[in-house]
């Protein structure tokens, strides 16, 4: 698959099957119709390509809500949508300027100039242009002056997708990640660089990675503690689209780095050294076994909310490093403990029941 971070960069196809829309999540409502779009350019000799958006239209058209947050970061988005053998996936920024083209404009210049649109698929509330005046009608009627179809995705396969959407959110923020699972097709995941904490968890036994999220717009679950599988250096996410760090510089949103204070917590720090060099780190990708935490440190009075893993059966130098983090099941609620002594008991009761999971499944 080929990405392309403007629609700039893209080479106007012979033939472009197109899809469009922000398909966070990637679950199984969104590939079902995406699935619908790589079958039909096979079919017709065609290529597909899905034009998306970032940042959300949401965040640029109403800036002060900050309550939206998304299921993938547009690099996760990219992954899956690779998976499913998509030719062309173009990331348009969306700013003010881009929502304040007329229909008209937006189906000549993004839809036919660049793209070169043959056929898309759509839904039937479909609404784009200034003010989101364009519709399906619109659409069609100007098939017909620039020789493209319009397929018409059914209104029960749309409103799936909402509701498939809405559902997978609420079940994030409420722990349940898996029934978030049933819905992606696919275990939820966070990807983080590991940072320095401030090593309590050592001292019990229980020592952490503490992972720093880099894209503010990411979704995090509910606090409690998880089953999780942890991915050393996952090759995926370390492409960052094809080398291509995506970035939007626009006066009315930019998408940076959080000054997150993901330090003490629960769990404490998992590595050994602070500063290794590129080469101390292990540049093959691998998987572990762990329990992740994410809270505020009730126990010790902690101010931030921390996302933190411990890693079972491992013991190597990680600042640094990025890792991914698939979370497979909720164990328990957050919960403020008289002491140290008193966590670290329950911490262990909180492993046994990971490595029960992780034998269930593998049964």
């Amino acid at each position: 698959m080929k990405i392309y971070n403007n629609l700039s960069e893209f080479t106007k196809l012979a033939n472009a099957i197109v899809t469009i829309g922000t398909f966070d999540g990637v679950h199984f409502g969104h590939q079902k119709i995406i699935k619908q779009l790589v079958a039909k350019a096979k079919a017709d000799g065609g290529e597909s390509v899905i034009l998306t958006f970032f940042p959300h239209p949401r965040m640029i058209i109403d800036p002060e809500n900050q309550d939206l947050k998304m299921i993938n970061t547009i690099n996760e988005k990219a992954e899956i949508l690779k998976s499913l053998g998509v030719d062309h996936l173009i990331i348009t920024p969306f700013t003010r300027d881009f929502s304040n083209q007329t229909p008209e404009d937006y189906i000549q210049n993004t839809l036919v100039n660049n793209i070169g649109t043959k056929h898309i698929i759509i839904g039937y509330d479909h609404r784009f242009g200034k003010d989101r005046n364009g519709n399906l009608t619109d659409l069609k009627a100007a098939g017909l002056h620039f020789g493209f179809t319009v397929e018409e995705i059914a209104e029960q396969d749309i409103h799936d997708v909402a509701v498939s959407s809405t559902k997978i959110r609420q079940a994030l923020l409420a722990g349940d990640v898996s029934l978030a699972k049933d819905y992606l097709g696919y275990a939820f995941s966070i990807f983080g660089r590991v940072i320095k904490g401030d090593k309590i968890g050592r001292t019990i036994g229980f020592p952490t990675a503490n992972i720093f999220v880099e894209e503010t717009y990411k979704l995090i679950p509910g606090d409690g503690i998880y089953a999780v599988t942890v991915e050393m250096n996952p090759e995926s996410e370390k492409s960052k689209v094809e080398s291509n760090e995506f970035k939007v510089e626009s006066d009315e949103f930019k998408v940076k780095s959080e000054k997150l204070k993901v330090e003490s917590g629960e769990f404490k720090d998992q590595t050994s050294k602070e500063h290794p060099t590129p080469s101390t780190l292990n540049p093959q990708p691998s998987s572990f076994k762990g329990m992740a935490y994410i809270g505020q440190r009730p126990t010790i009075n902690g101010m931030t909310r921390n996302i933190e893993v411990n890693i079972f059966d491992f013991n190597r130098e990680i600042y640094g490093q990025d890792i991914k983090m698939n979370f497979l099941k909720f164990l328990r609620h957050d919960v403020k403990f008289t002491g140290l002594e008193a966590l670290t008991i329950q911490l262990q009761k909180d492993k046994e029941a990971t490595l029960a999971f992780f034998n269930s499944i593998s049964n």
